[in-house]
């Protein structure tokens, strides 16, 4: 008698969840496939250009200007007409040579720079800073006779050795800001412990401040290969036939006669693929060192 009062009591004791619960996480399902609902909407409308010309350089060149549909009998033919018309090889190597040539140097030069003025500041280091961020703000056209004319007097017209110089210089304020950004979260503690072990300036770089900061570091130079890559007016105007990278190979299928949509979107695709399958292999690479030192 005894044994079944107390389980009756226990059973008593159990009270159902309250309901409360079974809203708040109906509410935070419903929130989590609303977000990724809209995060794929996002991405599509970002994709479809690009899902655009990837098919129009499957289309005849009647098929590009008069059917927009995506329904059609894919052909190779403007990807062969394009490749005889010039050598995609060629216009790649100098991409590739020219985008991590200025990227290697960014990073040489910009490394030292940004140490410096993390661990070692002054009360102009700041104001530095925002100079050379505001030279970027400036419109490449501006500054085009006087580099156009040095470069012409240097004889660095159309040479790889010319893009590279000019596309360091494009991107080492950003590269600069993005490792000063990276030095600042590093604890001063472990320089100072490698400084009382007898470490030098150089030591330290190359000790400790390269491994402990080596994803921003990664994310720095993958984002100024991409940006690179992608530089259209510097290589339209400073190369013509031998140090010309793949946006100059683009750029050759518009002629004075007009577009040809299916040929472009061909180059186009041809230009952009070795790009996206780089960013593609490395995009955790690149989220990881654009997070680094978020979370402490």
């Amino acid at each position: 008698m005894t044994t079944i009062s107390t389980t009756t009591a226990t059973t008593a004791t159990v009270a159902p969840p309250p309901s409360g619960n079974h809203s708040a996480a109906r509410a935070q399902r419903r929130r989590r496939i609303g977000m990724a609902i809209l995060g794929w909407g996002v991405a599509l409308i970002i994709f479809f250009p690009i899902l655009w010309m990837i098919v129009t350089g499957f289309k005849t060149e009647a098929e590009a200007i008069a059917d927009p549909s995506l329904i059609f009998t894919p052909t190779l033919e403007s990807y062969v007409e394009v490749q005889s018309r010039a050598d995609y090889s060629k216009f790649a190597w100098n991409s590739v040579v020219v985008s991590f040539g200025s990227t290697l140097l960014a990073l040489l030069i910009a490394i030292p720079s940004a140490y410096a003025m993390a661990f070692l500041p002054t009360k102009r280091t700041r104001g530095t800073l925002l100079w050379m961020l505001s030279t970027k703000m400036l419109p490449s056209v501006g500054v085009l006779v006087p580099i156009y004319l040095l470069f012409r007097d240097f004889g660095l017209l159309d040479t790889r050795t010319g893009l590279t110089i000019v596309y360091t210089l494009m991107n080492l304020p950003i590269v600069v800001w993005m490792l000063y950004t990276f030095f600042k979260d590093l604890p001063r503690d472990i320089l100072e412990a490698g400084r009382m072990d007898g470490a030098g300036t150089l030591q330290e770089i190359w000790y400790l401040l390269l491994p402990l900061t080596l994803p921003g570091i990664a994310s720095t130079g993958l984002l100024s290969v991409i940006l690179s890559w992608n530089e259209a007016f510097w290589s339209l105007n400073l190369t013509t036939s031998q140090a010309a990278p793949l946006t100059a190979y683009i750029a050759s299928f518009s002629s004075p006669e007009g577009l040809f949509w299916a040929k472009l979107s061909a180059a186009s695709t041809m230009a952009i693929a070795p790009i996206l399958i780089f960013g593609w292999l490395t995009q955790k690479q690149m989220v990881r060192g654009l997070t680094f030192g978020a979370v402490k």
